[in-house]
């Protein structure tokens, strides 16, 4: 009998067609959302917690619209497959791609407008200051991200933004998107715009970014 989960499931799925990925899109079928569903409170709800919403200084939101927005199917099945090295994540490629799709498919289903990956990882590489990047770096970031930028590990609530296991994945297009507008309903806010933490310029975030490859490189 055709449940009402089949139906959410189902709407999903087809939202996620027309504004997501289309090439996972094609497998998101309830069976597959179930499975993803299955695997991710298996296998990852231990540190993301339910339904992948983070808890901050343990895991990051997995589900937060911002994050799917700007993160390409590429991206999200590498951080799982490879984890993030020196840090808790682990590697997870024993689950084979079938799986690890099936668990991409179902966070993709929380996802709320399109998905701007391709835009945002084709913006261009940052150029800037490095010695300038530093200087906000800690004086904004490294509360929360750890003065290494190691994250958790230094026992910040943010995630490890200067190891190469996150700096290796990402574009600087991503990182500048997630410094200007922030992720709601964590603690990273934005900092950019009137509403921001503090209202950086694009050449002082694209400093940052600068910084932040650098510290990937030791």
């Amino acid at each position: 009998m055709f449940s009402h989960k089949h139906l959410i499931y189902g709407l999903a799925g087809m939202v996620w067609f027309v504004f997501g990925s289309a090439a996972l899109a094609e497998t998101a079928t309830p069976a597959v959302l179930k499975l993803g569903k299955e695997l991710l409170e298996e296998n990852c709800e231990v540190c993301h917690q339910a339904d992948a919403i983070g808890e901050p200084g343990v895991a990051p939101s997995l589900t937060n619209a911002e994050l799917l927005s700007i993160s390409s199917d590429k991206f999200l099945m590498g951080t799982i497959r490879d984890g993030r090295g020196d840090t808790g994540m682990p590697p997870f490629a024993h689950l084979g791609r079938k799986k690890v799709r099936a668990i991409v498919a179902y966070l993709r289903s929380h996802a709320i407008g399109p998905n701007q990956a391709e835009a945002v990882d084709s913006d261009p590489d940052a150029h800037g200051d490095p010695r300038l990047g530093k200087q906000w770096y800690n004086y904004i970031c490294s509360t929360c991200h750890g003065v290494s930028g190691d994250g958790y590990e230094a026992g910040g609530t943010g995630t490890a933004v200067g190891l190469p296991g996150f700096l290796n994945k990402v574009s600087d297009g991503f990182i500048r998107e997630t410094i200007k507008k922030g992720r709601s309903n964590t603690r990273m806010l934005a900092f950019q715009g009137p509403e921001g933490l503090a209202n950086l310029s694009n050449q002082e975030i694209d400093d940052i970014i600068v910084y932040l490859r650098s510290l990937g490189k030791k």
